[in-house]
């Protein structure tokens, strides 16, 4: 029988299939706004390759009727008002705009159709990957409606928690600074023994540019603004240890940056504009916590024995929260981020207190100055 049920969207590692098959089901979920015919009916064409993967064949299915008033018949196969409105809402899309929207889903769910029918004549899903995809799927789905039941609705954190949280961490709010970067980026390779003693020597990131290109080694420049809610505590401290102008560099996979730090100001952000970002923070963090709480009581009831040796747990490592399902209201419950707006001064928090805010630098130069500093004087 064909599974006509959505599919929720698990955050967890995907395969290709597996990421076709749950992620273009929400593919508007965070839009305010309907989107264009012609994104929608690009972004339907996804979701009906991945509805035809989970579809079971029509050919060997008794034919099963469909809660709700039907809209359209595709080759027998109705289409109702029920998976219309249940398209609408994942869509976000508001009463005023549904029946002009309505139009253009229904077309979707009628490619939807035809297309799920066309790989059930193909049977598309007895393909073992696509089988074991659907099953990881269906895994999924199942366990994240179990703990969205268990944990309920998110609870909004108090005015008092919000101030109180703020008040603790003001290295990412009252006390916020914010470094502003110069860099040369070049190749891993090229940051030779040679290249280090020449910008430990010169006294400015223009002197180590003339050095470069006397001796033809390519690089190129980017400037970076990073503030200390964006990095994690040790490195805000390194850097604001630095002297203006002083170099240091970071490797970063096939590729190297020299740095200097150009400017160092104080970015303080008010509790007034912090507090959404801090609210919505707290409350994934107590959904995080709960979720994890969770598991670790089923652990605690149930039989695990591991089979293979090898893939059993040290008993000695330290506990760590287990990423398994999403937790309600939560789109990653092991996320513990919170969106900032840096340029209208909202301070995003550092690791594990708010996430870094979108930024002008590269988003690689962010990731290796996170992994740490080299210092070149």
């Amino acid at each position: 029988m064909r599974n006509n049920k959505r599919n929720k969207k698990a955050d967890f590692p995907l395969t290709n299939v597996e990421e076709t098959i749950l992620k273009t089901f929400h593919l508007a979920a965070n839009q305010t706004s309907f989107p264009s015919p012609r994104r929608l009916l690009s972004a339907a064409a996804l979701v009906l390759c991945a509805a035809s993967l989970a579809a079971c064949s029509k050919d060997e299915a008794p034919k099963e009727s469909k809660p709700g008033q039907a809209l359209a018949s595709v080759n027998g196969e109705e289409i109702t008002v029920l998976q219309l409105n249940e398209e609408l809402q994942r869509l976000g899309v508001s009463g005023q705009q549904q029946q002009a929207a309505g139009k253009q889903v229904l077309q979707a769910l009628v490619d939807r159709e035809l297309l799920e029918s066309e790989a059930a004549k193909e049977k598309l899903d007895r393909d073992p990957k696509v089988m074991q995809a659907i099953e990881r799927a269906r895994s999924l789905i199942i366990a994240q409606a179990y703990m969205q039941k268990r944990l309920g609705e998110p609870v909004r954190p108090s005015p008092a928690e919000v101030e109180d949280y703020f008040n603790k961490n003001p290295q990412f709010f009252a006390n916020r600074k914010q470094f502003a970067m110069n860099e040369l980026i070049l190749a891993a390779s090229d940051l030779t023994p040679e290249v280090r003693a020449a910008a430990d020597k010169a006294k400015s990131l223009e002197e180590v540019a003339v050095f470069l290109d006397a001796r033809n080694i390519k690089y190129g420049r980017a400037q970076v603004t990073r503030s200390t809610a964006d990095l994690n505590p040790q490195l805000s401290s390194k850097l604001l240890s630095m002297d203006k102008g002083q170099l240091f560099a970071v490797k970063e996979g096939d590729r190297a940056m020299l740095i200097s730090i150009a400017e160092v100001r104080d970015a303080p952000v008010t509790l007034a504009i912090a507090g959404p970002q801090i609210g919505q923070y707290l409350m994934n963090k107590k959904q995080k916590e709960a979720a994890a709480a969770e598991i670790q009581r089923l652990r605690g009831t149930a039989k695990i024995a591991y089979l293979n040796k090898d893939y059993a747990p040290n008993p000695n490592a330290p506990a760590t929260a287990p990423a398994a399902v999403p937790a309600a209201g939560a789109a990653d419950p092991a996320a513990t981020a919170v969106a900032g707006a840096d340029a209208a001064g909202v301070a995003p928090a550092a690791q594990n207190s708010v996430a870094p805010a979108a930024d002008t630098g590269a988003p690689a130069d962010k990731a290796a100055l996170d992994r740490g500093v080299a210092g070149l004087k």
